[in-house]
């Protein structure tokens, strides 16, 4: 499935569309248990529409992004996380994106330096201030995540927000005048008291809760003994990679990280 990202039409709308429709934070899904979010005519929401905004097309099938006050008859909500972890790939990257972008218009209908109502601009995905001219662009926030090896280890923690007895890869956000790999020695060194070495770039993912780019690394340990960060950390400890505890799945990068390098490391290829 290709999709090719617009913020407006380019072409004659198609008959149907890819509808990603949110009441208060929460994907619409068909009522039916078992049915699959399909292409659905644009005008099927418009009666309860707060914001629309065109996202491109996805094979020649265009894709919007809906906020609307309720329900429509013979749909339900769900938390976007739990429709994103059935959807195919293709369209868990387009819910995110549309969540995303209906959250960066909720947040910006007022100038964050003047006050004044802001406007959609013509051509971009922006908002712009008509008093003061400020612009306004979607926001993302950098997270650096790491997944720290040695030997046949890994090393796997929690937070105590997390989900009861998952662990994962360390992560953090971006400070500002930081790179990337700064983040990661910075986020290890206070989450777990290690130092790493021989960084490598695993691959980066959208997140959208609310608008997070997860950048994913792997390290190798270098030296320190795990001390969990107060308040952070609820527990980290090494695993080895024939006894791992249970991970977050596949939908999400650190899924990915960890079972994608844990086969590496069995298979002893190069980290």
């Amino acid at each position: 499935m290709i999709f090719v990202p617009a913020v407006q039409p380019d072409a004659p709308t198609s008959a149907s569309a890819w509808c990603f429709a949110f009441v208060k934070g929460q994907l619409l899904l068909p009522d039916l248990e078992d049915a699959e979010l399909m292409p659905q005519p644009l005008r099927a929401f418009e009666s309860a529409t707060q914001a629309r905004h065109y996202l491109g097309r996805l094979n020649d099938v265009d894709c919007w992004a809906l906020a609307l006050d309720d329900a429509p008859s013979g749909w339900r909500t769900v938390p976007l996380r739990a429709a994103m972890m059935r959807f195919p790939e293709p369209l868990m990257a387009l819910a995110g994106r549309a969540a995303q972008v209906l959250e960066w218009d909720r947040a910006h209908r007022y100038c964050g330096v003047c006050g004044t109502p802001t406007e959609l601009h013509a051509q971009d995905r922006a908002r712009v201030c008509p008093g003061c001219g400020h612009v306004a662009y979607p926001r993302l926030s950098p997270a650096m995540m790491v997944l720290v090896w040695r030997e046949s280890q890994v090393l796997l923690a929690r937070s105590p927000h997390y989900v009861p007895g998952v662990y994962s890869a360390l992560a953090g956000f971006v400070e500002a005048g930081e790179s990337l790999e700064d983040c990661v020695h910075r986020e290890v060194a206070e989450e777990v008291n290690v130092q790493v070495t021989h960084l490598r770039y695993y691959g980066s993912q959208s997140w959208p809760f609310p608008h997070s780019l997860m950048v994913a690394y792997t390290a190798e340990w270098v030296s320190g003994e795990i001390v969990p960060q107060a308040g952070e950390i609820e527990d980290a400890r090494w695993y080895p990679i024939d006894a791992l505890p249970r991970i977050p799945p596949r939908f999400s990068i650190s899924g990915h990280l960890i079972r994608d390098t844990v086969a590496a490391m069995g298979a002893n290829a190069p980290l």
